[in-house]
């Protein structure tokens, strides 16, 4: 038999046979949204930070599906925000999903992160700017303020919502959609994106100058100031398309009088709460701080949807938005119209992370262990001492990448920690290894005699 080795993987002959087996898809070092503005370079990553595990000191990066995982010394880690410069200790302050940029340097297939520098705001004259006052006048003013407001996300992120009377033309195709421009290059066009250091918006800027208009200008705080202050619009085929469809976890709220659900139908998946109501409801809704996307309509995109939409939005919610057209645009466009009696309580179950497992499943699994299941206790040697999980495996996070052949690939591995955070790094690694893996999410108390308690992080 003979071998023959490619770049592509490895081809074995033999007689009557021929096998490939492919080299594993390279993993991506930057988002594929980021690369219409920059390059990826060697011993970089750059994507947005989800988390810090200092007792592991490891960093964990979110590129597009892919997450990244980095090992970080405190002593010699520089960080760099747009406010200062410092060591380590100033990652506990960095809040999620924040654009970041890591160098790091590898040994033995382990990055170990020398800087990580934090995404600063976008630099725009003060004259090409509007504040969020500004954009309200030209919104409440409509088509008489003679603007043309143009969301320069993809349009995906356009389709969860955007700000009301806004056109799409994605900044990273705004070669191929640039007929969406207004014919008059004297008309006033106002450009938004993903906040101050979202470059989509300012490029958009400098692009339709480059074409001759004349009067353009960013709104920096973009749509997630917008949203703070106020409530978006999305339209019944983008609730369809981008949240229906896609099966993503949201509140959808009908604020139509009860007889008239019961004789027309509602949207499915849609909780009654007539306007009258929805100052009694405001107490019901999810906590806050999971900022969970809720759109509101009634029956033809009117007052009573904006006014419950602004009460939600005043209760501290800050995703809300307004499906436009309401029941009848939904209606029009030969959707599906549920029937019968909706439900009548707010609910709201975010999607579990990739790999994440409930508290109550991980609660089973560790008091009657299965034999084809492994609890790995990623914590410290000190943490464990004070107790641990009966028959579970100790190897702490920060020594997994060495210890990795001591995990054992027939089994389930459940990993776990004092929050969830390690156990989330870990589950990256074990699963980058091709283990089967889980793990779980929670405040974890292990007594000496192992038993246990476990709730939902604050």
């Amino acid at each position: 038999m003979k071998a023959l080795f490619t770049t592509a993987g490895v081809l074995l002959l033999a007689t009557g046979s021929i096998a490939f087996a492919q080299a594993p898809a390279t993993k991506p070092t930057i988002p594929q949204v980021c690369t219409n503005c920059h390059q990826a370079k060697p011993a970089n990553v750059q994507g947005y930070f989800e988390n810090v595990a200092f007792k592991s000191k490891s960093i964990q990066l979110k590129i597009d599906a892919h997450t990244e995982i980095v090992r970080f010394d405190e002593a010699s880690l520089k960080v760099v925000t747009t406010e200062k410069t410092g060591k380590a200790d100033m990652l506990r302050d960095v809040p999620k999903g924040r654009e970041a940029r890591i160098e790091f340097t590898e040994k033995d297939g382990v990055k170990m992160a020398t800087l990580i520098s934090f995404k600063g705001v976008a630099k725009l004259p003060p004259e090409k700017e509007l504040k969020y006052e500004q954009v309200l006048t030209l919104v409440e003013q409509g088509k008489a303020s003679n603007t043309v407001l143009i969301d320069s996300r993809p349009l995906p992120r356009f389709q969860e919502g955007t700000i009301p009377g806004a056109i799409n033309l994605p900044y990273p195709a705004f070669d191929k959609f640039v007929d969406r421009l207004p014919k008059d290059k004297n008309q006033a066009i106002l450009f938004f994106c993903q906040g101050p250091t979202c470059m989509m918006s300012p490029n958009s800027l400098r692009k339709a100058e480059a074409l001759g208009y004349k009067n353009v200008k960013v709104y920096p705080g973009g749509v997630p100031e917008w949203l703070e202050k106020n409530v978006g619009v999305l339209s019944p085929a983008f609730l369809q398309d981008a949240w229906i469809a896609k099966d993503i976890p949201h509140v959808l709220v009908d604020v139509r009088p009860a007889s008239t659900v019961a004789r027309d139908g509602f949207i499915p998946g849609a909780v009654n709460v007539p306007v009258s109501q929805i100052p009694a409801a405001l107490a019901t809704l999810p906590p806050a701080k999971l900022k969970a996307p809720i759109m509101v309509y009634d029956g033809d995109g009117g007052n009573a949807a904006r006014y419950s939409a602004l009460r939600i939005q005043a209760a501290g919610q800050n995703n809300v938005n307004v499906v436009t057209g309401g029941f009848d645009a939904w209606k029009a466009g030969s959707r599906k119209v549920a029937t019968g009696t909706p439900a009548a309580k707010i609910a709201y179950a975010p999607k579990p992370r990739p790999g994440e497992i409930s508290i109550a499943e991980f609660t089973g699994l560790a008091k009657a262990t299965p034999a084809d299941v492994l609890i790995l206790d990623v914590r410290n040697q000190d943490e464990a001492n004070a107790g641990m999980i009966k028959g579970a495996k100790l190897i702490p996070d920060e020594e997994l990448q060495d210890r990795m052949g001591e995990v054992p690939k027939d089994k389930r591995i459940v990993a776990h920690c004092s929050t969830g955070v390690r156990a989330e790094m870990a589950y990256h690694k074990l699963k980058d290894k091709g283990y089967k893996v889980n793990f779980v999410k929670a405040d974890l108390a292990i007594k000496k005699d192992g038993s246990f308690v476990a709730t939902t992080p604050k």
